[in-house]
């Protein structure tokens, strides 16, 4: 090849093979970057169902969030359903959960706040003596999922740990549930060094609107039918219609062949 065309091609080339490299390396760099952020952003609780009956799916995976000691449903070869309650403040229904708990002698989990403990302590000195187990949902119920700094986050569940102890004596148990099902992977890790098992759900509906609160029957139609095997129930302490079908509620369930788990079984 003649010289004063080898030269502009040698140039040419070498760009061409720099551009690809680039391209290559940016590339990388985007699916690196892409896994990172599903990893790491913010992400709310949801479900998706299927068929009638049958355990729904999580936008994180079970064996995902096994990894970091969470969970949002049981052994779906099981009869098993686990009863779950947050508990936002206290408007005088939590008292008719607890009866209905005791008359079909079921354990419930109930996540409570810094609120509920300041403003009933006496329900939660109940729910202790009765056997529930009482969960930590922080204090104030901020988006955890935007506290990335260690010494916030544990203050958060730290304080309700210390609250809950001079009410009872007792030690809280740990498990934790993020408010509004609002978390990212660095915060179920938190949560995993601070010794917790955090818990979503894999059956809720909606019942937290005070002023608009679902009849019975359309909590029935919402909550019948989706029950599964090994489902993590959460309901609302502050709705009005959980304290008045949680008897009956209970009652269909057991007829449809489930018993009461703990929480305490997946530690």
């Amino acid at each position: 090849m003649h010289m004063k065309y080898r030269k502009p091609l040698l140039i040419f080339l070498l760009f061409l093979i720099m551009y690809r490299a680039g391209a290559g390396a940016a590339k990388f760099v985007d699916v690196f970057s892409s896994s990172y952020a599903i990893r790491n952003t913010t992400e709310n609780w949801g479900l998706g169902f299927g068929e009638e009956g049958k355990a729904p799916t999580g936008n994180v995976s079970a064996k995902e969030l096994k990894k970091e000691d969470a969970y949002y449903i049981g052994d779906t070869a099981k009869n098993t359903i686990y009863l779950t309650f947050d508990c936002g403040y206290e408007n005088g229904n939590t008292e008719k959960i607890l009866d209905a708990l005791k008359k079909h002698n079921a354990t419930g989990t109930f996540f409570v706040v810094g609120n509920f403990l300041e403003t009933a302590p006496k329900i939660v000195k109940r729910m202790a003596e009765e056997g529930h187990l009482v969960g930590n949902h922080t204090y104030h119920h901020p988006d955890m999922s935007k506290i990335s700094d260690k010494e916030s986050f544990g203050k958060e569940i730290g304080d309700v740990e210390n609250l809950y102890q001079e009410i009872t004596g007792e030690e809280m148990v740990k498990l934790y549930r993020p408010p509004q099902g609002k978390f990212n992977m660095e915060n179920l890790k938190m949560a995993k060094e601070m010794g917790y098992h955090t818990f979503f759900w894999s059956l809720a509906y909606v019942d937290w609107y005070q002023d608009d609160q679902p009849t019975p029957e359309e909590a029935y139609a919402k909550l019948l039918p989706r029950i599964h095997p090994g489902a993590i129930v959460l309901l609302h302490s502050t709705s009005s219609t959980n304290g008045q079908i949680l008897d009956e509620l209970l009652t269909k369930w057991e007829e449809m062949g489930y018993t009461f788990g703990t929480l305490e079984d997946f530690l």
